[in-house]
């Protein structure tokens, strides 16, 4: 994406998921089942960014990508895009069930339809590094020169580990006697008040949002020397080992390459420089 030429080339990650009906669950459908499953995807990904924010940052981490991040697209303080209408029915199912929305209509998970989600309501922001995008998930981060298997990689994880919790609390409250769609609605509620910092609908290029996101506790790893160490934190390990991806050894592999690819170009750039100075 050339910007006052300037090369700020990036790729954009479109996410979604399809289940054993072959349909888009990202997608947010005519029925009731269809809007618990989206809705449920939807907050598993809050979920999934807010607690591995530094390892999908670390999963786009090169010499180039730094000088991308955060000038021209996907600022490095990953947060989540929703849109005004989306963010407005998690605020209300955080409180305690949506039963409105800006269009108009009622929403009641499980029970009602949920209105029609144009994509001129979610598309709006291009600074955010994780926006949704009608019926997907963009991850904007990732480096024109890189594959998009790493990145992921690490949210197909992520995303694994927050269905693993969402799918073990609602059936431990149906085992307890809960309704469906009433455990359901509450395990989404206490995900979205844990997570709910995690969504940013503003501009992501500005010095408030980065003050604001510090406040929030969320990681801003600016260079990749800030963000590959993540990779040998103990909660980096524990995710991958969990579910059969990688093992300590894998991960650790993987670390000292990416060092290694990191200082061996930087150092190329530096003595190009030197020697045409």
């Amino acid at each position: 994406k050339p910007f006052a030429a300037v090369n700020g080339s990036g790729k954009h990650n479109n996410w979604a998921i399809s289940g054993p009906d072959g349909k888009n669950w990202l997608k947010p459908g005519d029925n009731p089942h269809e809007n618990a499953k989206f809705m449920t995807i939807v907050v598993a990904l809050m979920k999934a960014v807010d607690t591995h924010a530094d390892l999908l940052r670390a999963s786009v981490a090169t010499a180039g990508n730094d000088h991308r991040l955060g000038a021209n697209e996907a600022a490095p303080a990953v947060s989540v895009f929703l849109g005004d209408q989306l963010t407005d029915i998690i605020e209300q199912i955080e409180a305690g069930g949506a039963n409105k929305s800006k269009d108009g209509g009622q929403i009641h998970l499980g029970v009602d339809s949920l209105p029609k989600l144009p994509r001129g309501n979610t598309d709006r922001n291009r600074t955010s590094p994780f926006a949704f995008v009608g019926n997907r998930f963009e991850f904007r981060a990732v480096g024109s020169n890189q594959s998009p298997a790493g990145a992921n990689i690490v949210l197909n994880t992520i995303v694994a580990e927050a269905f693993d919790y969402i799918c073990t609390e609602v059936e431990a409250g149906v085992e307890k006697g809960g309704e469906f769609n009433t455990v359901l609605q509450e395990v989404l509620a206490g995900v979205i008040k844990e997570h709910k910092r995690i969504l940013f609908n503003g501009d992501g290029y500005t010095d408030e949002w980065l003050e604001d996101a510090a406040k929030r506790g969320m990681p801003n790893l600016v260079t990749t020397e800030d963000a590959l160490p993540v990779l040998q934190t103990q909660k980096a390990k524990d995710v991958f080992a969990k579910y059969g991806v990688l093992s300590n050894e894998e991960l650790e592999s993987r670390y000292n390459i990416y060092v290694e690819t990191y200082e061996t170009l930087i150092g190329i750039e530096a003595a190009t420089a030197a020697e045409i100075a």
